[in-house]
């Protein structure tokens, strides 16, 4: 189990932007890495109501568990590790994983049950991740739903790094600012949307 503050900032790219940046840090294929993205909350979106988000992360050969939860500052992020078994588990059940008891704990204080957490969106994410001098950057291609997308993330270590630093390294590469919703809500509405299409049919 971990818990960290993450004060991070974000903006949507197009695919030649992408390209351009990953020329640029010569990012090779070998520093990609895949990731599978559950997002979980109630049928009446209870964690969604409060601000937070829940996911399970699946990685080739491990899994982690984490809850989201606004801060003053930034998000605090509680992290408990699974085994992709406890996730096979998890999605056979359509149920969030039992093992992540630092975050059912977390719940219990919401009143929320294990048993009324159900896999809300999925999103698929190739991502390469790297430090520079203002922080961790990612550098993201995804996949959800029908929609395919590009994203810069840059993580920082203290609330003194503002928005306008993270705009003056945009304009390093004449890059516009585009405000972008977090992948769990772009995850879920394309879900809501793909669902009302099939009820449609």
């Amino acid at each position: 189990m971990s818990k960290e503050i993450e004060i991070e900032f974000k903006s949507m790219l197009t695919k030649k932007e992408y390209e351009t940046l990953l020329r640029y840090y010569n990012v090779s294929d070998e520093q990609f890495v895949t990731q599978t993205n559950l997002y979980f909350d109630t049928t009446d979106f209870q964690l969604k109501q409060h601000g937070m988000g829940l996911r399970i992360r699946r990685f080739a050969d491990k899994a982690e568990a984490t809850l989201k939860i606004p801060q003053t500052i930034g998000l605090l992020e509680v992290t408990d590790p699974l085994t992709l078994n406890e996730v096979d588990e998890a999605l056979a059940k359509d149920q969030f994983a039992q093992q992540a008891a630092e975050i059912l704990e977390q719940l219990e204080t919401l009143n929320i049950p294990l048993s009324d957490l159900h896999l809300i969106g999925k999103l698929i994410t190739n991502r390469a991740e790297f430090m520079i001098s203002e922080g961790k950057l990612a550098l993201d291609e995804s996949w959800y739903s029908e929609h395919h997308d590009f994203e810069l993330e840059l993580e920082v270590p203290n609330s003194g790094f503002d928005e306008t630093a993270f705009k003056q390294l945009l304009a390093k590469f004449d890059l516009p600012y585009r405000k972008t919703q977090n992948k769990i809500v772009r995850a879920v509405s394309a879900q809501q949307e793909q669902n009302k299409e099939m009820e449609g049919l």
